[in-house]
């Protein structure tokens, strides 16, 4: 039975929806470019942007005018200027940056572009780092994670309040923001970042930067090989799961099982599926996104981390927040009283 359509299409969305990608190919070749940065102090013309950023003059030229059709850029006579409120989010120091987030996009454009072979061959998309190298795609990711949690890390710890936790064991925790926005949840606690050792340094920065790292143990790892360090009553596994198949998962759950105290819980922290997978559309997308990222990632039901959470031992598992987008909260409990002495 053929299923009833949203809408009735015509030829022009069609061919809008197939035209969409250009505009954000702009933007991440100028975010990759950091090209906003160049015009933070001050109007330039192409030419000296161009000896500035080592671009052709040709090409960037047409890439700036672009920019200003848009309106990411203003244009007077030869001179291109960043407009009033851009600096704010489009270079690195800015109040509300998302240049990162701009940054990470382009190297999912890359991805994403093949995603018809992907779709051939179920491998994800070769991998191609952008003008900046690997390195600099590293740090755009854990950047753009960053731009996407700090406004709104507060107020989703708020709606799972009372969570209540003496040691946090923040997994994959990045630059620390989550980390950061738990412990002035919870001013008595203490927290264990865990991540690779690239990343933790620039966690080490952030924490020094709240005046949080007293309170912080820093621990570099891999938590898809190494053992998770012990005795927590709180892990909080934040925009994880979705990178790993449910095999994964459950291994990644068993870990964390087994260094939570008895009575301790996980958090999890992503988009959560309705059964159908085709709501919300976010995380259908996203499921894409993951498709052409990683080998076997995705975007999962309740049902499915229920199943997958039990099955590493835990219980009382409940949705704690709904969202459509990254931040539902499902959490879980390993059995056993918590020791509050």
């Amino acid at each position: 039975m053929r299923s009833k359509l949203p809408q009735r299409w015509t030829a022009e969305q069609i061919l809008a929806l197939g035209r969409s990608y250009q505009g954000a190919a702009v933007l991440a070749a100028a975010a990759e470019l950091d090209l906003f940065s160049a015009l933070s102090r001050a109007p330039r013309t192409a030419a000296a942007l161009a000896r500035t950023l080592r671009c052709d003059l040709r090409a960037l030229t047409i890439l700036l005018d672009a920019l200003a059709a848009l309106r990411l850029l203003g244009k007077s006579g030869v001179n291109y200027a960043l407009p009033a409120g851009l600096d704010a989010l489009l270079i690195p120091d800015g109040a509300q940056s998302v240049l990162a987030m701009a940054q990470h996009q382009a190297h999912c454009l890359r991805n994403w572009a093949q995603l018809a072979q992907v779709a051939k061959t179920g491998r994800p998309a070769r991998r191609t780092p952008g003008i900046g190298g690997e390195e600099a795609a590293q740090e755009a990711f854990i950047g753009a994670m960053h731009n996407i949690s700090a406004p709104i890390a507060g107020k989703v710890i708020r709606a799972v309040q009372p969570l209540r936790f003496r040691h946090l064991l923040d997994i994959g925790g990045a630059s620390g923001t989550w980390t950061i926005a738990f412990l002035r949840a919870c001013p008595s606690a203490q927290a264990t970042l865990f991540d690779l050792p690239h990343v933790i340094r620039m966690a080490r920065r952030r924490l020094a930067a709240a005046r949080l790292a007293k309170r912080v143990k820093l621990v570099a790892g891999d938590f898809m090989r190494d053992e998770l360090p012990a005795g927590a009553d709180l892990a909080w596994v934040s925009a994880i799961v979705h990178q790993n198949s449910r095999a994964q998962n459950r291994a990644l759950f068993s870990k964390i099982f087994a260094a939570l105290v008895p009575g301790g819980r996980i958090a999890i922290r992503d988009i959560l599926m309705e059964e159908d997978r085709t709501r919300p559309v976010a995380g259908a997308l996203f499921a894409v996104n993951m498709l052409v990222a990683t080998e076997g990632g995705g975007t999962f039901t309740f049902a499915e981390l229920r199943k997958d959470l039990e099955a590493a031992g835990f219980g009382e598992v409940a949705t704690m927040r709904r969202d459509e987008a990254m931040n539902a909260i499902v959490v879980a409990k390993k059995p056993g009283a918590v020791c509050r002495a």
